[in-house]
């Protein structure tokens, strides 16, 4: 899904902006944590977006499980390198025993914080099942699961009601993966639901030191940790969401690790800030001019096809990733089963066909709003598809939205914005699991994170019967009929997966870091 979610007002992020060009992190910090720094002891590293909750059964976005994984444990977690792989965490042995079960055996000796005892069977069944018990909105990530069977302390089977194929890439090694104390959760909240932001118990090498809101979160090691020691006496991540400004604020000295722009990989790779190094990564994430159908202005299917065949592709990568990103095909992006050679329409689109199916629908004069992220990026897709839309008579009106505004525009549980929701400029980011780039478009998402409000008993069935396919081809062709369907409504205009480059300095780090750019903060060590 997508970095959703991170609740800072337009005017404390642009305070914060101004404030990380100067250094100040360094020149405020305590002597030993500067000492510290300089010794390579303290890791600063960027965030994309501020948090919004530490629970990993009802995580947000992707930034929050970069800390998760610091705090908590899971059965897997991710490899750092080139391909995709995963290994075992807090389980000693995982076995697929037949379609619908897996058995897990823990690792003794990993102990909650706060006299919460050792990790058990009790703590992964409570910590998968109330998932699905309190509807949280990142279920689909487990699929069909039914329940968990405890067979001894240690022991346990993870019951499915039909195969669930996308349970190693996605679960496991990610968000609802990660294990909570059934006993300090069930203190702490009464019913077990969501803790947000007060996590109870800890079981990870690192645990929350402090967290000051738009500013910084801070971890320190965990004294209760057993296993091996981390790399880093403490981690600092700074939210930032323009990559620009990260890019001023790395070279200020007031993080040591942070994605940077496209545009900006060239000019880095030929003239790298001192001491640092840049790497280029494929990207997961897919961005998306989404429609919504429910609207009035929407429901012709012909209006939408004419806003699909007016967008071209090629002129918004070149006015917003300075040319840098591939075009889209869909939602699944190259390397990853179900990955489209080609959309059904073509990337540069057609202004005679756009007017012609202008003139089906029968429409003239039309005015549409189209919603986007208060950055540079998201804004100048959105500046892009205006002018565009303006070559066949449509007038757009943008209105710019901050981060916890925007990411709650679709969404039926916080009022009736979505009524007036038209055109979005969207992105969401992705695992290498075709279930998770087409999920969050299923019917039962309507209102969820299916903001277009696409409707396909087609779609659905598809979606079910891909989870649980082996072969790879066979898979292939579902989710490839899948991304066919999403275009065909008309609500879609697919534009890129754009990348994921970053830069970290090479004298204070060894990274570890995964396919797609993103960091493994546990494997970070210092040189």
């Amino acid at each position: 899904m997508n970095n959703i979610v991170a609740n800072v007002s337009r005017r404390a992020f642009l305070k914060m902006g101004t404030a990380l060009g100067g250094g100040i992190f360094a020149a405020g910090m305590p002597l030993s944590q500067a000492i510290w720094a300089a010794e390579g002891k303290v890791l600063k590293a960027r965030g994309t977006l501020d948090l919004g909750t530490l629970d990993p059964g009802f995580y947000i976005g992707s930034n929050e499980i970069d800390v998760m994984s610091c705090i908590y444990s899971k059965l897997t977690h991710f490899k750092a390198g080139s391909e995709w792989a995963w290994e075992l965490e807090a389980a000693e042995n995982l076995e697929q025993v037949d379609p619908t079960h897996i058995r897990f055996h823990l690792k003794k000796g990993i102990k909650f914080t706060g006299s919460h005892g050792e990790m058990t069977a009790k703590d992964v069944k409570f910590s998968f099942e109330r998932v699905i018990k309190h509807n949280s909105l990142v279920k689909p990530d487990w699929g069909p699961l039914d329940h968990v069977d405890i067979e001894d302390d240690y022991t346990g089977v993870i019951v499915f009601k039909t195969p669930f194929v996308p349970v190693w890439n996605v679960a496991f090694p990610y968000g609802v993966g990660h294990i909570v104390s059934e006993d300090a959760v069930m203190k702490a909240t009464a019913d077990g639901g969501n803790f947000g932001m007060k996590p109870p118990a800890f079981s990870g090498p690192y645990v929350l030191g402090e967290f000051k809101k738009d500013q910084h979160v801070i971890l320190t090691r965990n004294s209760d940790w057993a296993g091996p020691k981390p790399g880093f006496d403490e981690i600092r991540i700074v939210p930032i969401n323009d990559d620009k400004t990260a890019e001023r604020a790395y070279q200020a000295g007031d993080i040591d690790f942070t994605r940077i722009s496209l545009d900006s990989l060239a000019t880095f790779k030929n003239n790298p800030p001192a001491e640092t190094k840049v790497e280029g990564h494929p990207s997961l994430y897919y961005h998306w001019i989404g429609m919504n159908m429910d609207h009035p202005k929407l429901k012709d299917i012909n209006v939408r096809k004419a806003i699909q065949w007016a967008i071209n592709i090629p002129q918004i990568l070149d006015a917003a990733f300075a040319g840098q990103a591939e075009v889209a095909t869909g939602t699944i992006p190259p390397g990853i089963v179900g990955h489209r050679e080609k959309a059904l329409v073509p990337p540069e689109g057609d202004l005679a066909k756009a007017k012609a199916f202008l003139d089906k629908a029968g429409v003239s004069d039309l005015t549409v709003t189209i919603d986007c992220l208060n950055e540079s990026r998201s804004s100048t897709i959105a500046q892009t598809v205006q002018a565009q839309l303006s070559q066949i008579g449509i007038t757009v009106e943008i209105n710019v939205q901050d981060q916890g505004s925007f990411w709650t525009l679709g969404m039926e549980s916080e009022g009736d914005r979505w009524k007036e929701l038209q055109l979005s400029v969207m992105y969401f980011t992705s695992l290498p699991d075709p279930h998770y780039a087409t999920s969050w478009f299923l019917k039962d998402q309507v209102g969820v994170w299916n903001w277009q409000r696409f409707r396909s008993d087609r779609y659905d069935e598809l979606s079910a019967r891909g989870a649980t396919i082996t072969d790879v081809n066979e898979r292939a062709k579902v989710y490839e009929e899948m991304e066919d369907l999403l275009e065909a409504s008309g609500a879609f205009r697919f534009l890129t997966y754009g990348g994921n480059p970053v830069m970290y300095r090479s004298t204070h780090m060894q990274t570890a870091i995964r396919p797609d750019g993103y960091p493994l903060f546990l494997g970070f060590k210092p040189v």
